[in-house]
């Protein structure tokens, strides 16, 4: 029963909603000659596009159907009044998407009515026939027909009555294919084109290798005020000392030997901010061991109980390692600094694809304050940033007062040749 009523929601939606917008959206387009659609033209077209998304969320809810949305995104503009509005309108009816949405509605109006309507009206033609044998039939006078059943008596009623069950069963079984028939029928024309997915393909990778870029910049900028500030700095002390402790050494031995002394200190200083510089480009854990043991071990560093679940089989390529390891490594470090979390759970998996390949899947779960929020300009956004580069994707939930999940999922492969590492379920 709740497919019949869907499905009559559906025959709402596609013969009111959709045929209205049409009609409205066939005269706005109309009155483009006359400069007044320049004004109408958008409003209806934006809630043209809204009744495409809500169709696109029922498929997902109802049918378990992913239609992407296809639109442009509209590029930043300074106009107001009446020329924003004709910019605005130029940018809708260039982009292929509302075509698209203008020729759905018809068909929506048509064929997606009659698929929708198919299982309310065998339902209801089925009722029909036990309607007559309850008593209806005797009501009936002269030639009636139900079906193909010519209504004369008790027999025939009975008749009619066999074939109204039947009917009904036939609605109730054939509506979940028929609206699935119906989601696809819009899939097929509110779903992203092959040119439109190759659009938004080379945009997303021009964003993610201006975020690349920005990143590498930032990252060299930080290498260079590292060295400046740190071991450069010490390594010219040292030279200093040693240079004064040379021209003591002969008057003053006790203070060579004590100048002497320092330098030693300071060059093992350097070293020791050399190695953290080099471990944070890339960890030798990581490079060593990969990425399993690398997160073990920043598990056991964060400053808060992390329990974990890993199983990676084997190695894969070293940028995507690297970036993987650095991500869980601001997840964790937001955790324990920012979340007041008590305890992080840590889950790190890699699943197959079918045709090969597979991703690698993160989780971090802690039990913390909550909102963390990746738009707000976090250290979830660079995350964020570092993951599209490999086609990754971030998800954040966290309501206020928490628990936060951060999810992330990396594209990724078994390297040819991997290097031997534990592996398997870790707690």
């Amino acid at each position: 029963m709740v497919a019949t009523v869907r499905a009559f929601a559906l025959c709402l939606l596609s013969l009111g909603v959709s045929l209205a917008l049409f009609i409205v959206t066939v005269v706005s387009l109309a009155f483009l000659l006359l400069g007044v659609g320049f004004l109408t033209t958008p409003a209806v077209l934006t809630l043209v596009r809204m009744h495409a998304n809500q169709r696109r969320a029922l498929a997902h809810d109802w049918a378990g159907l992913t239609i992407p949305a296809p639109y442009r995104a509209f590029p930043p503009t300074r106009r107001g009044g009446p020329a924003g509005q004709v910019e605005r309108c130029t940018l809708l009816l260039r982009d292929p998407a509302t075509w698209r949405d203008v020729l759905w509605l018809l068909v929506d109006a048509v064929a997606g009515f009659v698929t929708a309507l198919l299982p309310v009206a065998l339902i209801g033609y089925g009722v029909e026939g036990l309607v007559l044998l309850a008593g209806l039939w005797h009501a009936v006078s002269g030639a009636y027909w139900y079906a193909f059943i010519p209504v004369s008596g008790f027999g025939s009623a009975v008749l009619c009555a066999a074939l109204g069950t039947a009917l009904i069963a036939l609605g109730l079984v054939a509506n979940p294919a028929l609206l699935r028939a119906h989601f696809l029928l819009a899939r097929a024309l509110l779903a992203p084109t092959r040119e439109a997915r190759l659009e938004q393909r080379v945009r997303r990778l021009a964003e993610t290798r201006h975020d690349a870029v920005d990143d590498s910049a930032a990252a060299l900028r930080r290498i260079e005020r590292d060295l400046h500030d740190g071991a450069q700095a010490r390594l010219v002390a040292m030279g200093m000392d040693l240079g004064t402790a040379l021209a003591l050494i002969e008057k003053d031995p006790a203070g060579a030997k004590a100048l002497l002394a320092q330098a030693r200190s300071s060059s093992a200083a350097a070293l020791t901010e050399l190695r953290d510089l080099v471990r944070g480009i890339h960890p030798p854990v990581l490079a060593e061991r990969g990425l399993a043991d690398a997160a073990e071990a920043l598990a056991l560093r964060c400053g808060v109980p992390v329990e974990t679940d890993i199983d990676l089989p084997g190695r894969y390529g070293e940028p995507v390692e690297a970036a993987a390891y650095f991500a869980i490594s601001e997840v964790l470090t937001n955790a324990a600094r920012h979340a007041g979390a008590r305890r992080v759970w840590l889950d790190l998996h890699f699943a197959p694809a079918p045709g090969g390949g597979g991703a690698l899947r993160v989780a971090v779960t802690d039990d913390g304050r909550g909102g963390a929020d990746p738009s707000a300009g976090s250290g979830l956004r660079g995350v964020e940033r570092r993951l599209a580069g490999f086609d990754g994707v971030l998800a954040v939930s966290s309501p206020p007062g928490g628990p936060t999940m951060v999810t992330m999922e990396v594209p990724a492969a078994p390297a040819a040749e991997p290097v031997s590492s534990p592996s398997g379920p870790r707690r």
